[in-house]
């Protein structure tokens, strides 16, 4: 579609965010970023994007919206991710993905913007069901860092009920894959990602990759998890956002592939795509992994229309044609 509406796109130079500004200006949407680039990359933006680098205040908000004029919407990419370290330490956490996320709804209450989609996670789940994942069942998140993501989706639902900004939570499973439509990839400091750090393993980047635990209730004892294209997730967040601004109503959605692959079979696949050997080592479980994680998104499938185009191949073929590209990601 051709639009001048006017985007904030909050923590748009990370991986995620990234992939769905490039889409979003593809699709001729006019987009301000604010990031601080903690862990983002501003070589991942196009010169057409209006940046600025700040953390998230209402001030800097504020200060933004005085600069730029009329904002149609904002989507929220901006929050620390890493599970081990929201246990390690949870104020970080409380304090960036939480309160910075309050000083955005009331920052959208006091400046009149009533479009939000967040950037959530399968975390929120936990880990008791045994079956594809619903956006019915209760949330049960046992770490800090889906905690965090969990309030945000109930403090949205809220400020929908008090003050009518509408709102769309996207529950990501494994984000993974690189552009199809530019030299843009996934490049974290410290990356935990299974896919890239095998990929880096196979291209000699790392020594070894890591299995935590052969001996879960899965049929080669790894664990299973589902896997979704970055750009997939970028459609998902596209969808949203043109679902919001035409008058639609707050929702929460899964996004991943309703299928799962363990961590033995996106090494083989991996070994087969790349024609390369990756060095791996069997080690004890981590605390609090599930067995299976897997999303039903039919929820999504039927409301908004979307479904994902790319399977697992080609997630693990654009990953590593980036990587081999990008041997030093940004840098």
């Amino acid at each position: 579609m051709s639009t001048s509406k006017q985007i904030l796109v909050l923590g748009g130079a990370g991986y995620i965010g990234s992939h769905t500004i490039d889409l979003l200006e593809r699709s001729g949407y006019s987009i301000i970023v604010l990031d601080n680039l903690y862990s983002g990359h501003k070589k991942s933006l196009s010169k057409n994007i209006q940046f600025e680098k700040n953390d998230i205040s209402k001030n800097n908000l504020s200060d933004i919206s005085d600069k730029y004029g009329e904002i149609s919407g904002i989507i929220h990419f901006a929050s620390f991710i890493e599970v081990g370290e929201s246990m390690k330490d949870p104020y970080k956490y409380i304090s960036n993905n939480i309160d910075r996320s309050t000083d955005v709804m009331e920052f959208m209450k006091n400046r009149g913007i009533r479009n939000i989609v967040f950037s959530s996670s399968a975390a929120v789940y936990g880990k008791d069901y045994k079956d594809k994942l619903k956006e019915s069942y209760i949330k049960k998140p046992i770490n800090v860092y889906g905690y965090t993501k969990s309030v945000v989706e109930d403090l949205l639902s809220f400020y929908d009920e008090i003050y009518g900004i509408k709102s769309i939570s996207l529950r990501y499973f494994n984000a993974s894959g690189a552009s199809h439509f530019k030299n843009i990839g996934e490049d974290h400091p410290n990356e935990t990602h299974l896919i890239p750090l095998i990929i880096k393993t196979a291209l000699g980047l790392r020594e070894k990759i890591m299995i935590y635990g052969d001996d879960y209730n899965t049929p080669d004892g790894t664990c299973i998890r589902d896997y979704i294209h970055v750009d997939d997730l970028a459609q998902a967040h596209l969808l949203s956002l043109e679902h919001l601004i035409n008058g639609g109503d707050s929702d929460v959605f899964n996004l991943g592939g309703s299928r799962g692959y363990s961590v033995k079979e996106i090494i083989e696949t991996t070994q087969n795509i790349t024609n390369l050997h990756v060095n791996k080592e069997i080690t004890q479980r981590r605390e609090g992994d599930p067995d299976i994680l897997i999303a039903d998104y039919s929820k999504i499938q039927k409301k908004l229309k979307w479904e994902p185009k790319y399977e697992v191949d080609d997630i693990i073929q654009t990953a590593f044609n980036w990587h081999k590209n990008n041997p030093d990601g940004f840098n």
